[in-house]
């Protein structure tokens, strides 16, 4: 019997309960016969069955509990390494912990052993989900703030979905998320999304105010950072996107894009950035109001860190198939499979819409991360723009108009920027 016909215990002794019918009757000769059968079919030793034909075939419960096969060894790796990777699922978690293990312990913030590392190899997801959740059942949770409760350009648009299983890359749906609290009045920060549907790549950008100059100087900044080229930008009906600045600049930067939008009043057209928007943007800053210059700043400085930290350390999943099923009541459901979890940027790598001098300079830097550390200055530069002071309640008056600032006052920025001469997106954009 090959492995994939094994019985399980339970139909195993299904089947034995049914023999033993039959051999409770028989003669000496034919309880021979059976067990005969009874060992080709079950893969059970003669005696064992002997003393299941003479037993009541009931499961009894264990009389003394298993060892443990994972020691406080295991416990601490996957406490450090759960901690770098921002406490992510056990899904997404497991097929990365042996990389993320020898990155860390390359920083010395592991110690790494041959009998850690093949245990680390061969855990299970459920095992490593079982062990984090009681890991992280006395650490404090980040607090959840919720908020209270067609123009001629877009008929130029055709209104199209991206597919889910986009093959190339270069396919980004896109966002803005506001950051105005509970009051919409006067200027405050918005973050300019995008999401690559096929490799699940993320750049955002950190803008003060929507103006079309702000916009165009966002997505200048995203796309002098992106190591692959974008093919088709897929935003909502805002009028922040579809204005004939934008369309023109979009034109010049891209010529060969191609230009989509979702429906209106149907979010899901934008799913892949809409669940980006709570996991990247409101998980971080919640919806609290940022409305000042130092705020988006220092805003645009931690996307900078999330841009290493989230590409290049933090695997995702990618949804391989979908399947309608229908149970015995006829309700019916759909069954999603998903592959592996690999970061965006080992997805990346195994398409060609990268070059190898980019891949090689891309793996240099991921080489040379801490993502321990780099996880630590995430969450100390959160801590710094919450500690920032907020504009002063009541002045609504124009801030582009009282300070001098290039991008917005009308001096437009060269597309063309190189990604060695982006420090911070805050140099760039206010």
């Amino acid at each position: 019997m090959s492995t994939d016909d094994t019985m399980t215990i339970d139909e195993r002794r299904k089947y034995l309960r049914r023999m033993k019918k039959g051999y409770v009757k028989a003669n000496r000769a034919e309880r021979s016969k059976l067990l005969d059968d009874m060992m080709d079919m079950t893969e059970l030793d003669r005696k064992t069955l002997i003393r299941a034909m003479h037993s009541d075939l009931k499961r009894k419960p264990r009389q003394r509990q298993r060892g443990h096969t994972y020691g406080p060894q295991v416990d601490d790796a996957l406490r450090v390494i759960a901690e770098t990777l921002d406490y992510i699922c056990a899904e997404r978690m497991t097929p990365q912990l042996v990389t993320v293990a020898q990155q860390l312990a390359r920083h010395g913030e592991l110690s790494l052993t041959p009998e850690l590392l093949t245990q680390l190899s061969r855990i299970s997801i459920s095992t490593v989900r079982r062990r984090v959740q009681h890991l992280r059942q006395d650490e404090p949770t980040l607090p959840r703030h919720k908020p209270k409760p067609t123009h001629p350009l877009r008929r130029q648009v055709p209104m199209e979905r991206i597919p889910w299983d986009q093959p190339h890359p270069g396919h980004f749906e896109v966002d803005l998320v506001h950051h105005c609290g509970p009051s919409a009045s006067g200027e405050y920060v918005h973050t300019l999304q995008l999401i690559d549907v096929c490799t699940g790549w993320s750049e955002r950008c950190a803008l003060l105010g929507r103006s079309y100059r702000a916009m165009q100087a966002a997505f200048q900044c995203c796309l002098a950072r992106l190591p692959f080229p974008v093919l088709e930008l897929h935003p909502d009906n805002g009028s922040e996107f579809f204005n004939q600045h934008l369309l023109r600049f979009w034109a010049e930067a891209l010529p060969n894009l191609h230009l989509s939008r979702s429906r209106p009043y149907h979010k899901n057209d934008n799913r892949f950035v809409e669940q980006k928007n709570s996991s990247l943007v409101r998980a971080y800053l919640g919806y609290d109001r940022l409305d000042t210059v130092a705020q988006t700043q220092t805003l645009n400085q931690l996307y900078d860190l999330m841009w290493l930290y989230h590409n290049f350390f933090q695997p995702v999943m990618r949804l391989n198939s979908k399947t309608l099923l229908t149970d015995a009541g006829r309700h019916q459901r759909i069954k999603r499979t998903y592959d592996q979890a690999q970061t965006p940027f080992d997805r990346l790598c195994a398409t060609s819409a990268i070059t190898t001098s980019e891949r090689l300079r891309l793996e240099s830097l991921r080489g040379q991360t801490n993502p321990r550390q780099l996880r630590r200055d995430i969450y100390a530069l959160l801590d710094h723009l919450f500690n920032l002071p907020g504009a002063i309640p009541g002045v609504t008056e124009d801030i582009f108009e009282t300070l001098d600032f290039p991008s917005l006052k009308g001096e437009d920025i060269p597309v063309t920027l190189s990604f060695d001469r982006i420090t911070s997106l805050s140099d760039i954009i206010i």
